[in-house]
């Protein structure tokens, strides 16, 4: 594999000039992670676009240094899932990769132009946009796939939880959350911990005394959202951690709390903002499908084709069921004529919640692409359903699921590290 490496490396950092003999380097390797390689360039990349961020909000960073090894660090281990990812056949649709970024443009009100002049403000182009989008959905993707399995949830949990009172926070406050976490070895000892103890409270009394804390969070944290400030974003008590569903409503706005210890290591939360109350209606709707897959002997093209025949047939009165039946290879609802029954927002694909959006009730939508294969769909009905017993447990299950996901996720991610070969090239200096 070394060989590999070193071929791979005189083809990337040797260039002959036309006025001389002499080798130009134009690249290196930063580090070697199992059989990738993370190159200089990359490296770089990612320290412009995050010295351009933090620049236009005025933030300021550590030295280069830490920062450089912050950075690297980072992209070791986003490598390591991405990896993870490929072997196990993740794939983002284009389709997906579109919706993120036109809602992005629409949020903020910006045509494409206008859009991509503010990308390139932070460094960054359109192109590099999407592979970055793609990037990160298949990290959340791998991530939610295999760390989810570890977490076991029982009947009896379930039970519990909604007896209890902490049931009645899915209509409590949203909470914009900042967050710090002073990493533990995985197998520390006490000194590790005591080491690990002081630095955390040496970063709460900064931050409690005015330091900017996406700043320290930047320059110290080994939370997977250290490089974004440690900015978790708005979410709801039910989707926090257990130890931040705690800590989140003792805290008043722009309070930070006292460093707090799970698996993981010891954490510091800010509270930003706080909003909100979570209705208990949800809009169901009823639909059914035809799905053709692309294979060997059917080509994308002709796919799309065959779906839209059978489209026309039942625009011309042939019965859907009867078409799904005979045509649709999606097995879970092919026998039931294409029925998936009542479903709940977030439940498909996105390419799949966007058709049913945009199709009128009742009409036969247009052929369409997710990473499945081609679909037709129909929305027969749609209703606003209180939250049935089999809708709150099913968010009881996910809720204690999500509660424990952040800690697996540390420890999957240090297992990760832990376990790959890794070699560091770079010098950890400007």
């Amino acid at each position: 594999m070394k060989n590999r490496i070193k071929t791979l490396l005189c083809a990337l950092v040797l260039c002959a000039t036309s006025t001389q003999a002499e080798p130009k380097l134009i690249d290196s390797i930063a580090a070697i992670v199992d059989n990738q390689i993370i190159l200089e360039s990359s490296l770089n990349e990612r320290l412009a676009i995050i010295t351009a961020r933090a620049r236009g909000s005025q933030m300021g960073l550590p030295d280069i240094a830490t920062l450089k090894e912050q950075v690297l660090e980072h992209l070791i281990v986003e490598q390591l899932q991405v990896q993870m990812a490929y072997r196990y056949g993740v794939t983002i649709d284009d389709a997906e990769t579109n919706n993120v970024i036109n809602n992005m443009m629409s949020e903020n009100g910006l045509s494409e132009a206008q859009f991509s002049a503010q990308l390139a403000m932070e460094g960054l182009t359109l192109a590099t946009l999407r592979e970055r989008i793609e990037r990160d959905m298949m990290i959340q993707n791998i991530q939610r796939g295999l760390v989810s399995q570890r977490i076991t949830v029982s009947d009896l949990e379930i039970d519990n939880f909604l007896k209890s009172a902490e049931a009645q926070f899915w209509l409590s406050p949203e909470y914009h959350l900042g967050h710090i976490l002073i990493a533990l070895p995985q197998s520390a000892n006490d000194a590790d911990i005591l080491a690990a103890k002081e630095k955390a409270e040496s970063i709460y009394e900064q931050a409690s005394k005015g330091a900017v804390f996406a700043e320290l969070a930047i320059a110290n944290s080994k939370g997977p959202n250290a490089l974004k400030g440690g900015d978790l974003g708005f979410r709801k008590t039910s989707d926090l951690p257990s130890l931040f569903a705690q800590i989140a409503p003792e805290l008043k706005i722009g309070g930070v709390s006292k460093p707090a210890r799970s698996a993981a290591g010891f954490h510091i939360i800010k509270l930003y903002e706080k909003r909100g109350e979570e209705s208990q209606v949800i809009k169901q709707s009823l639909a059914r499908h035809i799905l053709i897959k692309p294979s060997a002997i059917l080509t994308d093209e002709q796919a799309q084709a065959k779906l839209s025949k059978i489209r026309q047939q039942i625009v011309d009165g042939a019965d859907f069921a009867k078409l799904a039946k005979e045509h649709s290879e999606d097995i879970g609802s092919m026998l039931a004529g294409g029925d998936l029954g009542w479903s709940s927002p977030g439940q498909f694909v996105p390419a799949f919640e966007k058709a049913m959006a945009e199709t009128p009730l009742g009409e036969i939508s247009e052929p369409f692409r997710s990473r499945f294969g081609w679909h037709i769909l129909q929305v027969q009905e749609q209703r606003d359903e209180d939250m049935t017993d089999a809708v709150i447990r099913n968010k009881a299950r996910n809720i204690l699921t999500n509660r424990r996901f952040e800690d697996e996720l540390q420890v999957w991610l240090r297992e990760l590290r832990d376990e790959a070969f890794v070699e560091i090239k770079t010098e950890a200096q400007g």
